[in-house]
């Protein structure tokens, strides 16, 4: 009789602890998921964002037409840029990948800040109507990408957090569910969205 009492309390005992472990990596997999939903909302953002840049070059070449080094700048950035996003949107769980994003993406807005500092000087630019709409539509992009971008790191910070803890960090190491990258702007001055200003 005892040993049928011993037998079912370990029986017990190994069934409680399997599903303490189920339900620890199963939330691990849907804060995973969650930040990368998250970064999927960035990309869409930083997608629109590289579209009007061609157009933006293409207006500026126009009455910009001698300052070819700072257009191929911004277009050589951009295209950068892509590439970054585009490995980043494959594996947003890679902090590599959201690192080469981030420098990426500084060096896009240092380029494009110099475009647009550039354009100050050329005031039948500034007044093109085709100029200031895509500007607009840039800035509302970049609104859009920052709140994007605190929601992913609100996601990877709660992920980060909790493959931390004990015991969760035992499961974590076990499955290798590695630490995730927030995506921050590295230098102040590119934690601003380009200024733009046609009045």
């Amino acid at each position: 009789m005892s040993f049928l009492i011993y037998g079912g309390a370990a029986v017990l005992i190994v069934f409680i602890a399997i599903m303490v472990v189920a339900g620890m990596y199963n939330k691990l997999v849907a804060m995973r998921n969650r930040f990368k939903n998250a970064f999927a909302q960035i990309d869409v953002q930083l997608k629109r964002r590289h579209d009007l840049i061609p157009n933006l070059v293409e207006t500026a070449k126009g009455y910009m037409g001698h300052e070819r080094e700072t257009l191929e700048a911004v277009i050589a950035a951009r295209n950068q840029a892509v590439t970054a996003e585009k490995a980043a949107a494959a594996s947003p769980d890679d902090a590599g990948a959201i690192r080469t994003l981030m420098g990426a993406e500084g060096a896009l807005t240092g380029a494009l800040g110099k475009l647009f500092a550039l354009s100050e000087a050329y005031p039948d630019l500034k007044a093109n109507e085709n100029m200031m709409q895509l500007s607009e539509e840039l800035t509302t992009t970049e609104n859009k990408v920052a709140f994007a971008r605190q929601a992913f790191n609100d996601q990877v910070m709660a992920y980060n957090t909790y493959r931390e803890q004990f015991p969760s960090n035992l499961i974590a190491g076990t499955f290798n569910f590695a630490e995730a990258q927030s995506f921050e702007i590295e230098d102040a001055h590119d934690r601003e969205a380009p200024k733009v200003s046609f009045d």
